[in-house]
């Protein structure tokens, strides 16, 4: 195994854990899976969400728009797979609408209906 500088010895579990659940279960290495979730994990789950449902560069599925993919954060959210504090976050502070500025068409850039505050 490559030796990690001390600040980033986490690395390979929080990047093991990505697709883990807040309300436990998804899929990782079984190493990890009965080890809570610590914030980095629970960031890089929303992050590694919203950039799948957004992607327009994936042969197998079309890209979403961001009202869309917000929708389907939401019912992640409620469902107890995502975080709802970061994902409010994410919406708060418009993170979406950064990433969507630099990442997205502009046909993805569509009206915002998803209310966050009633998650």
């Amino acid at each position: 195994a490559l030796p990690f500088p001390k600040k980033l010895k986490r690395l390979p579990v929080v990047a093991a854990s990505h697709h883990k659940k807040v309300k436990g279960g998804g899929y990782g290495a079984l190493e990890i899976m009965d080890l809570p979730m610590t914030l980095e994990d629970k960031i890089l789950a929303v992050s590694d969400v919203f950039e799948a449902l957004t992607a327009n560069d994936r042969p197998y599925k079309k890209a979403n728009s961001l009202n869309t993919s917000l929708r389907i954060l939401s019912f992640m959210v409620k469902d107890g797979d995502l975080d709802k504090d970061l994902v409010k976050f994410f919406v708060d502070k418009e993170l979406h609408l950064e990433y969507a500025d630099k990442h997205l068409s502009e046909e993805q850039k569509d009206e915002i209906t998803v209310d966050f505050n009633n998650i």
